[in-house]
C-alpha cells in the first residue's frame, strides 16, 4: 500500500472507530437514563437514545461494508 492509500485507510478506520464508540455511549447513556431519569422522562429518553444508536448503527454498518470493499480492492 502506498503512503497516500495508507493515510486514507487510517482516516476511514478512525471514522469507523469514532462511530462505534458513539453507538456504545448512546446505548450506555440510554440504560443509565432509564434508571436515573425522572419518572416522566425515562421511556422517552430511552427511546430517543436507542433510536439514535440504531440510526448510527445502520450508518456505521454501511460505511464498514464500503471500507471493507475498498480495502479488498487495494490488495
Amino acid at each position: 500500500m502506498d503512503p497516500a492509500t495508507k493515510e486514507r485507510f487510517k482516516w476511514k478506520f478512525y471514522r469507523l472507530a469514532v462511530l462505534l464508540n458513539i453507538i456504545i455511549l448512546l446505548v450506555a447513556i440510554g440504560v443509565i437514563a432509564f434508571f436515573r431519569a425522572p419518572q416522566d422522562f425515562r421511556i422517552p429518553a430511552l427511546v430517543v437514545l436507542v433510536l439514535a444508536a440504531a440510526t448510527m448503527s445502520i450508518y456505521f454498518w454501511r460505511k464498514y461494508r464500503e471500507t471493507k470493499v475498498w480495502l479488498m480492492e487495494q490488495e
